[in-house]
């Protein structure tokens, strides 16, 4: 049996299943304090014999393994949790393999083992809520360099008609400080929930999301873009962004139809959860191996 954390900034989903992404049981938990909340995700694992545990977190986190804070939560500014040694935490009270990555990247191994991009070697996953981020696959591989990628905090051409300063509390008016959900809320005075018939609410967030795609398909030109995260629930954006795609691309490279290549997750909600499931098979499989 394999555990699986998916930690957010707003919620913790644990879960426990199979090397095949099939959960038995899961557990929600609200992300307030280190010391509030890992309590409860420990008692959770216990009832379980967990052969390995996988963890998609919300970062920035250290996934170098060379690294003496590897594991480690670092520069976000969620209270409480700046630098906090997350994997060795759980480790601490499960002595079973980890696996540890950005809650986006788990997301991208997910949808391309199960969901929207399966069967590809390369996909990209971005998720647009409380913030903004995005996970990748390379040649079946998940994007690690020096750090993890930080791709929602890329800077983008403000709108001529937007006079918003943006949110990001590091750089103002980066992509997550225009157009995650707290700046779509700030910008208009309500949740976006409550935005769902404002058709310029919609254009404008499509703007900035297409620069963003824009870039990120010059960059890595990915095989499928999937668009999770609780904005993304307000499908009315996809046109916008298709439409400022065409725009800013100019046809300068050749893609599939829009609709095809920019899609929804393919499992929905249970894309990061899933996603951890397969670090922790990934965490089991390597230590088991044999030198």
């Amino acid at each position: 049996m394999l555990g699986a954390i998916e930690a957010g900034g707003t919620k913790f989903v644990c879960a426990v299943g199979d090397e095949k992404g099939k959960i038995t049981d899961r557990i929600q938990i609200p992300t307030t304090t280190p010391e509030e909340t890992l309590p409860k995700v420990i008692d959770f694992f216990k009832k379980y014999p967990v052969e390995a545990i996988g963890i998609g977190s919300f970062g920035p986190i250290d996934v170098n393994r060379e690294s003496p804070t590897y594991g480690h939560i670092t520069s976000t500014p969620k209270p409480g949790w700046k630098d906090y040694p997350f994997v060795q935490t759980i480790q601490d009270a499960f002595d079973v393999p980890m696996g540890f990555h950005t809650d986006v990247n788990a997301a991208a191994l997910g949808e391309a083992t199960f969901g929207a991009a399966k069967g590809l070697d390369s996909c990209l996953y971005i998720t647009v809520g409380t913030g903004i981020g995005a996970g990748a696959l390379v040649q079946g591989q998940l994007l690690q360099g020096h750090s993890h990628p930080e791709m929602g905090h890329i800077l983008v051409r403000r709108h001529p008609r937007d006079p918003y300063h943006g949110r990001c509390p590091y750089h103002d008016d980066c992509l997550e400080g225009l157009a995650a959900g707290p700046a779509i809320e700030e910008r208009w005075g309500e949740k976006g929930i409550r935005l769902a018939e404002r058709e310029e609410v919609w254009e404008l967030e499509g703007y900035y999301i297409a620069q963003a795609l824009m870039q990120y398909i010059l960059i890595l030109s990915p095989k499928r873009i999937i668009l999770g995260g609780g904005v993304m629930n307000q499908k009315q954006v996809f046109p916008s962004i298709y439409q400022y795609l065409e725009q800013f691309l100019r046809d300068y490279v050749s893609l599939p139809e829009l609709s095809e290549y920019i899609v929804s997750p393919g499992l929905g909600n249970d894309a990061g959860i899933t996603g951890a499931l397969l670090l922790a098979r990934q965490a089991w499989s390597e230590s088991r191996k044999v030198y």
